[in-house]
């Protein structure tokens, strides 16, 4: 798969390092170049081999990544207007209100995947995925010995489904939690799962996993 990575910084880093594990192209998207070339840089030493570069605008990928803080990732999908018609745009951000790290800044009964939704118009396929999970563990791939499960949103299922094989080719596990709907869910899931990090002592680097 080719993946068109937006963002620099610990969440795109992680994706990108498990994409580069799975053997998929990337592409790293930033306004500020040095930014993008110097992920570029360090992904391709660790990953000799790898198809990683620079690239210039989303859409025309099977995966376009907005790994960025909310509400970002609503001005992307705006201004790339219909370069991202039938394409797959996968949100992975939390809407947490930093200032007071005390609640989300979304509108009620909505999420930040909804919102990137509304903003890019039915043409584009929102999937949430990947929110639930610290960077650190997800550029791993694990955490405490165990496979990751990514919790998987969204309205397309034949989206929904590409996301999912990316998920396992990078060994990962992916799961269906329903629809676009459940990102709400989702996102107030991580939320308190952040909130826990300091009282618990966990340092980041804890998962939230499904076992039975």
């Amino acid at each position: 798969m080719l993946l068109n990575i937006v963002g620099s910084g610990n969440m795109a880093r992680a994706i990108a390092a498990r994409a580069a594990f799975g053997d998929h192209q990337v592409r790293i998207i930033n306004p500020n170049l040095d930014h993008a070339r110097a992920l570029v840089t360090d992904l391709r030493q660790r990953f000799s081999g790898a198809d990683i570069g620079v690239g210039e605008s989303v859409g025309q990928a099977d995966l376009n990544v907005l790994a960025v803080h909310y509400p970002a990732g609503q001005e992307i999908v705006q201004s790339a207007g219909n370069e991202l018609d039938d394409q797959i745009v996968v949100d992975i951000a939390n809407p947490v209100d930093m200032s007071t790290f005390d609640s989300l800044t979304v509108p009620a009964g909505s999420s930040a995947a909804e919102e990137i939704q509304q903003a890019a118009g039915g043409s584009v396929r929102v999937v949430k995925a990947f929110n639930t999970i610290f960077a650190d563990l997800l550029e791993a791939g694990e955490g405490g010995g165990e496979r990751l499960d990514v919790l998987i949103a969204g309205d397309d299922d034949d989206a929904k489904s590409t996301v999912a094989q990316f998920v396992s080719s990078t060994d990962m596990h992916p799961m269906d939690v329903g629809p676009l709907r459940r990102s709400r869910e989702l996102e107030a899931m991580e939320f308190l799962h952040m909130t826990m990090q300091q009282p618990l002592g966990l340092n980041q680097q804890s998962a939230i996993k499904i076992v039975s």
